[in-house]
């Protein structure tokens, strides 16, 4: 049990003893000529009787009703204390959780806010990297690609070259083509002299120079051909045998020579000179060594830009790696920086929620303790409105009991024994009072005990009517009031004696 409950069960036993007492000290049988600020009405004794039954009934009622409304102010007065203390436990901790929430807040925010913009800048270094890195990557395609290009003409202008070297070399080997001799003012004729050139043919070599080398095979008559010029330049004669040899000379490309030529013929004439045209083309050498020479500066040209194809290949590869390694870098620094940023929005998430959550437990408490005050005031109000209905109800039993009775007399002895009724009923209540009192004081109230006073009946007079020769006045009541004021007393003393208990304890 609460101290709070304690104190209205206490509070409580008081007022139903002060009540009793009050009760009883009122339940007196008025004099005839008292003067009361209560309206004074005559009437009967049982008339009375039942206005006095009526009013203590619902004072009885009303006082139920304090203790009621009294226990129920004291459990909701308990209520919103016990709320009071948890809104401000709520606010304490709201307030030291704001206040550590706050800075925790604040350095979360700005750690995200630094971890953003270093995202930021690490998702815009890598977006950089990874552009410079793809631009890097065509470029060093591309110069792949001219360095197989390099390569291929390389390849092709050395086959060409080859080629060219080849044919300069079967050239200056020497090709054996057809020749003739004819008469130089008849070239439909054959010369006196092809008798001894029976194979027809003669053998060209290329010169470094450009010239030719032609050589004639003489196969007979050697004992008579004496000399062979060209351009007013010996031939060179080698002998191949004893009437055969190689007569050879140099000259320009061309188709046909005109050769001098003496011969010994004894038999026929001495010393016959004779010109004589060699028909033999020799022109098919023409181009070989300027084919050369441009497939060799082709060959060289070629080697060359491949050799720049290449330097350029690889200083592009070079930057190429090192923009794709400073893309990867970038990009793990972009990848820390998003883990960063996402570890300060959460622990600023964190933080907010602490700090809302500790908000929500001050409105919640806050809530209750209104709802607790609440209820405070409604029990508040009942137990004024209880208050108000008790003090009606102990006005209305003071005006029953200011009723003034006029008794016969013949009805003395019968009022007297209501008299006595009254202050037994009077006492009855007096104890159910007390009693209420004292359950008060050790149990929680749970129902409201009401003292019903005893139904007073009218006595019948033993004394016959005719006996009582003279009119008496009502009986002022003074032969019992000093019993009902000691029973008044002895339950006012049991109302505050729980009170002085408490006090003392």
């Amino acid at each position: 049990m609460t101290s709070h409950v304690k104190n209205t069960l206490v509070t409580t036993a008081a007022i139903a003893g002060a009540l009793a007492a009050t009760t009883l000290f009122n339940t007196t049988t008025v004099k005839a000529d008292t003067t009361s600020s209560a309206p004074v009405t005559t009437t009967t004794s049982a008339t009375k009787d039942t206005a006095i039954a009526s009013a203590q009934a619902k004072v009885n009622s009303a006082s139920a009703a304090v203790v009621s409304a009294q226990a129920a102010y004291g459990s909701a007065s308990t209520a919103a204390s016990d709320a009071a203390a948890k809104t401000a436990a709520a606010s304490a901790s709201a307030a030291a959780t704001s206040a550590a929430t706050s800075s925790a807040v604040a350095n979360a925010q700005a750690a995200a806010d630094s971890a953003a913009t270093a995202k930021s800048t690490a998702d815009a270094n890598l977006a950089k990297a990874q552009s410079t890195a793809a631009a890097t990557s065509r470029a060093k395609s591309m110069t792949s690609a001219a360095v197989v290009s390099a390569q291929s003409a390389v390849a092709s202008a050395s086959a060409k070259a080859s080629d060219a070297d080849s044919a300069v070399a079967s050239a200056e080997a020497g090709q054996t083509v057809t020749a003739n001799l004819m008469k130089s003012d008849d070239p439909t004729q054959a010369s006196a002299a092809q008798q001894y050139f029976a194979t027809k043919t003669a053998i060209v070599k290329l010169l470094p120079s450009g010239q030719v080398q032609i050589t004639i095979p003489l196969t007979s008559g050697l004992e008579y051909l004496k000399e062979v010029s060209y351009n007013g330049v010996d031939a060179t004669f080698t002998k191949t045998g004893d009437h055969s040899a190689n007569i050879t000379f140099t000259a320009d490309p061309a188709t046909s020579y005109t050769l001098a030529m003496t011969m010994d013929i004894s038999s026929v004439m001495p010393f016959m000179h004779e010109t004589a045209l060699l028909d033999v083309d020799t022109t098919i050498f023409n181009g070989l060594l300027a084919a050369k020479s441009a497939a060799d500066a082709a060959l060289t040209s070629a080697q060359a830009a491949l050799s720049t194809a290449e330097t350029n290949a690889a200083t592009v590869a070079q930057v190429a790696s090192k923009a794709a390694s400073a893309a990867t870098a970038a990009a793990t620094v972009a990848s820390d920086a998003a883990v960063a940023a996402t570890s300060a929005a959460t622990n600023l998430t964190s933080a907010q929620a602490a700090n809302s959550t500790a908000q929500a437990a001050l409105t919640s408490a806050q809530a209750a303790q209104s709802a607790a005050d609440a209820v405070l005031a409604a029990a508040k109000a009942n137990l004024d409105s209880a208050n108000a209905a008790l003090t009606s109800a102990q006005a209305e039993l003071k005006s029953a009991q200011n009723i003034v009775v006029v008794t016969p007399a013949s009805s003395t002895a019968s009022s007297a024994s209501s008299t006595a009724s009254s202050a037994g009923s009077a006492a009855s209540a007096a104890t159910a009072t007390s009693n209420v009192a004292s359950s008060a004081s050790t149990t929680t109230v749970t129902s409201a005990v009401v003292a019903t006073p005893a139904t007073t009946k009218k006595a019948t007079s033993s004394t016959p009517a005719s006996s009582t020769t003279a009119k008496t006045l009502p009986q002022t009541g003074n032969e019992n009031q000093s019993a009902l004021v000691a029973l008044g007393l002895a339950i006012l003393t049991l109302g505050i004696y729980p009170m002085m208990k408490r006090k003392h304890a």
